[in-house]
């Protein structure tokens, strides 16, 4: 009876995590259907084409777009990596009392509405008399990157000991040889962490990137944006198909490249 209820339990379990997972990626899955489909329509099959990615590539608004959107991840996530770490290092080095009021400070914007940030942003910059544009995106993008990598790194550096860095420095190295020999390495998973998250939330942002752009420049999320309010094209299903492939990519580089590291 005993091994009849964990056969049905074991059962249930299993299914209850293939419907989860199931209505989590069937919107997913039914997208890059259609983005192979040869007729605009989603209910009826037309053949298996490619078109659809030919003329994305082929649209120069999207690759503008794609650029831009690229760009502006990569910059973003390289910045906020630098000055996240460097933030991540002294909290870490910090007394209990300043180091829990900054921590509690560094989860503020990422528990703030989407939408709040964005308008604070903007008004921030309309404040100094910057115009909206690349730049205003590229520094909006680093300050809700920046929490993200200090959460990444900061569970390394607990990990880490100071006695290591101290006798490197006991030894003749200098604070900067001591930091990138002994300490580095061992926070590096967590940097590569939060460089790729930081990149990941950039290239999926849309809400302050609406707010803090100006006229002339999109972004991916943007250009999706206005395409959704006058129809979406099928080239739109094969720009998020191969969104979603290249963040699935990252994803699978970045949790199993450090395992095979140990193996």
């Amino acid at each position: 009876m005993t091994r009849a209820k964990q056969l049905i339990r074991r059962v249930w379990q299993d299914f209850y995590l293939v419907f989860i997972m199931a209505f989590l990626y069937a919107p997913i899955v039914t997208m890059m259907v259609l983005s192979f489909n040869a007729s605009k329509s989603r209910t009826q099959w037309g053949g298996f084409t490619l078109s659809w990615y030919t003329q994305m590539f082929a649209s120069r608004n999207i690759i503008n777009a794609l650029h831009n959107t690229l760009l502006i991840a990569f910059l973003s996530a390289l910045i906020a990596t630098v000055i996240g770490t460097a933030a991540a290092i002294g909290i870490s080095s910090m007394k209990a009392v300043p180091k829990t009021m900054l921590m509690g400070i560094t989860n503020i914007p990422m528990l703030n509405a989407d939408i709040v940030t964005g308008i604070s942003l903007m008004l921030a910059f309309i404040a100094f008399g910057i115009s909206m544009g690349f730049q205003t995106i590229l520094i909006s993008h680093i300050t809700f990157n920046i929490p993200y990598v200090i959460l990444s790194v900061m569970p390394k550096l607990k990990q880490t000991s100071r006695s290591t860095y101290e006798a490197a420095m006991d030894l003749g190295a200098g604070p900067v040889y001591a930091f990138f020999k002994v300490v580095f390495p061992d926070i590096l998973p967590g940097v590569l962490s939060g460089f790729l998250l930081a990149f990941t939330m950039s290239l999926d942002d849309f809400i302050i990137t609406h707010f803090t752009r100006g006229a002339g420049i999109n972004t991916l999320s943007t250009l999706i944006y206005s395409e959704v309010r006058r129809g979406i094209r099928p080239s739109m299903y094969a720009l998020s198909t191969v969104i979603f492939v290249t963040v699935l990519v990252l994803l699978l580089v970045s949790n199993f490249a450090p395992r095979r590291k140990e193996a």
